[in-house]
């Protein structure tokens, strides 16, 4: 047996055992990483039951993976020169049993969904806090390695942040995908943030520009300085929660002390403990200079 039939034993093992605990896993397949990057999609639940489902998730693959002598990581950047790991998330809003994304605005959206996606856009940098909450998070934010860098939406371009899936014509299927998310996150933090900021759109009626359709890497310098890109740092991110965190409050989702506790973890035990750390890499620039 080679070592890809090992690899495609395992991954499907780990589908089983997801099965057997309940979850509905639509696909799996490798990706376009190296040493074995695997994606494995689960079907659409309710917020909490999908932040469940990925606390299992986590368990089943750790374990599987150590039955056979192997270790998973979650790290969104293992590799260096490599595609690192995301975890895109699809998410739409419902009332009442009704979907209420789908509609005649553009790919297919509706009003609402459009100021959805505004909400999310204008409050990325502190849903990044929570959704790529490591200092090793922000090397796979990085051009050059189809990571979403681009704070803009799209139907087509896979660089942009938010991406409107076009597989089915169904309202029910109309949902928007946040690609800039890492499986280094917690679920529950991660996908109350981007409703919060989803909410804080439609509420405020955020609009979210014009949808960039183009080719990122073709536009000229005058088109290119006008999009925003994501956080080039944890440090980024996590100050942008403490300018940009009151509509995460509303109706008492989140509480300030909860923030406070995790912006004080972050600084203290990881911006700090990495900074205060020489890098190997400084020895290859600097030991003998």
């Amino acid at each position: 047996m080679s070592p890809t039939d090992t690899y495609h034993d395992l991954r499907g093992e780990m589908v089983y055992e997801m099965m057997k605990v309940g979850i509905e896993v639509e696909a799996h397949h490798h990706e376009v990483g190296t040493a074995g990057q695997a994606e494995i999609d689960m079907r659409f639940k309710p917020l909490v039951e999908m932040g469940d489902q990925m606390m299992w998730f986590k368990y089943i693959t750790r374990n599987v993976a150590k039955r056979a002598g192997k270790t998973v990581t979650f790290m969104p950047k293992p590799l260096f020169q490599d595609n690192g790991s995301g975890m895109h998330t699809h998410a739409s809003l419902w009332k009442d049993g009704k979907p209420l994304f789908a509609g005649g605005e553009y790919a297919g959206l509706s009003e609402l969904a459009l100021y959805a996606i505004g909400g999310l856009l204008k409050h990325s940098h502190t849903v990044l806090a929570f959704a790529a909450p490591t200092t090793n998070s922000y090397r796979r934010l990085v051009p050059g390695y189809v990571a979403p860098v681009n704070l803009a939406y799209s139907s087509r371009n896979r660089s942009a942040a938010i991406r409107i899936p076009m597989y089915s014509e169904s309202p029910k299927a109309k949902r928007l995908e946040f690609r800039c998310p890492d499986p280094s996150c917690c679920g529950y933090l991660t996908f109350s943030a981007m409703l919060m900021a989803m909410l804080d759109g439609v509420k405020n009626k955020i609009k979210p520009g014009k949808p960039l359709d183009k080719n990122i890497y073709a536009l000229s310098p005058e088109e290119a300085k006008d999009i925003h890109t994501t956080p080039g740092s944890l440090e980024e991110a996590i100050n942008a929660l403490k300018r940009d965190h009151a509509f995460l409050m509303e109706g008492g989702v989140f509480a300030e002390d909860l923030v406070a506790a995790w912006i004080e973890w972050k600084e203290q035990k990881e911006l700090d403990e990495i900074r205060l750390r020489p890098h190997p890499h400084e020895f290859h620039l600097y030991y003998d200079a």
